[in-house]
């Protein structure tokens, strides 16, 4: 697939990192897929619900179920492979509701197969050229540290919520993949978001190398927010609440741009760019246009 004509700013780059979820982060890199090898996804890994939640709890690891639908969500074709990666199993018994995908990704990692060239292998049998990599390949789950002084922990504890956390951190404190800061500072675009604030896109950053390496990269930061108003506790938040959990770990200042929904009125840092235009695709309203997405992504780099 080549680089669309309209997309000139980003025809000019050699690296562009985007951080976050699943389906979020898997709209913004199949909406970027032409970019190849020059594109690589960031994935959190503190996922404990679904699927991924039960293998988590019975067989330990760290979280698969984001990895695999970005996976899904960048293969061009479709194909055998594909559909049976993301075939999920009905019925009552123990295997009903887990996704093949994220069982096979488990399998991978109990062989001893490190993480991310267990997932470079499912890449070359999906022909996915964009890159992916775990944001830590140790097993960790996210925390929530509220005002009463109780840490609750989990992301499915943490989405149920009534009121705004004062703080976010990773139990254990792990490492992040090592690739992982590589890429980062090769990048010259950086991307953060959409998807859900506090168990998709905060994660990735309270890494500290992971925010010690954007803090001092060359690159530009956008982050996209997301269409509609967030269900749970961090629908709350303001776009200016957002900036400032953002910046609280990144650094005042390095958020250079922000693409958002034609509605959102909120004026923002005098540093900071914001692009306010109509993304929604007509298929789903509450998730981005593949392609005026792309075209969004371009025109505020071209701003920038």
């Amino acid at each position: 697939m080549t680089i669309p004509p309209r997309h000139p700013k980003l025809a000019q780059l050699n690296k562009v990192v985007a951080l976050g979820g699943g389906h979020g982060l898997g709209r913004v890199l199949s909406s970027l897929s032409f970019l190849k090898e020059r594109l690589t996804g960031v994935v959190a890994t503190t996922d404990n619900g679904g699927s991924t939640g039960r293998i988590r709890h019975q067989h330990g690891g760290i979280a698969w179920g984001d990895l695999r639908n970005c996976l899904t969500q960048i293969t061009i074709k479709p194909t055998i492979a594909s559909a049976l990666f993301e075939y999920r199993f009905t019925g009552q018994g123990e295997l009903a509701g887990h996704n093949l995908g994220n069982l096979i990704l488990k399998a991978l990692e109990d062989m001893k197969i490190r993480p991310l060239d267990g997932l470079n292998l499912v890449r070359d049998l999906l022909h996915v050229r964009v890159g992916l990599m775990p944001m830590s390949e140790s097993p960790v789950h996210l925390a929530s540290h509220l005002a009463s002084g109780e840490t609750i922990v989990g992301e499915v504890s943490i989405d149920a919520l009534d009121v705004v956390p004062q703080s976010l951190s990773l139990i254990p404190n792990v490492t992040a993949t090592p690739e992982v800061l590589e890429e980062l500072n090769q990048a010259e675009l950086i991307i953060l978001g959409p998807g859900s604030f506090f168990t998709s896109i905060m994660p990735n950053l309270l890494l500290d190398e992971v925010a010690q390496a954007i803090q001092t990269s060359h690159a530009k930061v956008i982050f996209i927010d997301n269409i509609g108003k967030e269900h749970g506790v961090a629908g709350s938040l303001s776009l200016n609440d957002r900036i400032q959990w953002i910046e609280n770990r990144i650094g005042l200042m390095r958020l250079n741009g922000i693409i958002t929904h034609s509605d959102e009125t909120s004026e923002t840092p005098y540093y900071i760019t914001t692009l306010r235009k109509d993304l929604q695709a007509e298929d789903v309203y509450y998730r981005h246009d593949r392609h005026k997405l792309s075209k969004a992504i371009n025109d505020i780099c071209a701003l920038l």
